[in-house]
């Protein structure tokens, strides 16, 4: 089940956002759609990271019952992506949300010898998404 709080209040893939949930987890996941100011003050408060970026994961494993955990997605900055290298910003936002999500799954692409990178790029593929967050962050 997804949830969702458009702060920037941005039209969203909604469908394929509760599909790629659905598909993915039976947990609740809290989706929160803020601004690059916003983003930049989560990023220091809970990374001491003193700039903003595009999507911050939060997971909730301490409660058996609890929901999975929050995707925040800086819509700014995703839109600024999407323009930059020519696709939709729908699709921007499911491929963050997709990374997100990976995330509160347990995967961590700085730690895991590609097995994030390698369910992103095939989920990516399923939902016929542009290139994966990972590969154009690695890229760069």
């Amino acid at each position: 089940m997804l949830s969702i709080d458009n702060e920037g209040a941005i039209t969203l893939p909604e469908a394929l956002l509760e599909r790629i949930c659905a598909e993915h987890t039976d947990k609740e996941v809290e989706l929160v759609i803020v601004d690059a100011k916003s983003m930049h003050a989560l990023n220091l408060e809970h990374r001491n990271v003193d700039k903003t970026t595009d999507v911050l994961s939060f997971p909730i494993d301490d409660f058996p019952h609890a929901p999975l955990g929050s995707i925040v997605i800086n819509y700014e900055l995703a839109f600024q992506k999407a323009a930059e290298l020519g696709h939709e910003k729908e699709e921007e936002i499911a491929l963050l949300f997709i990374h997100g999500l990976l995330h509160l799954l347990g995967f961590d692409h700085e730690t895991d010898h590609g097995e994030m990178r390698k369910n992103e790029e095939e989920l990516i593929f399923r939902y016929a998404l542009p290139k994966s967050l990972i590969v154009r962050t690695e890229e760069v």
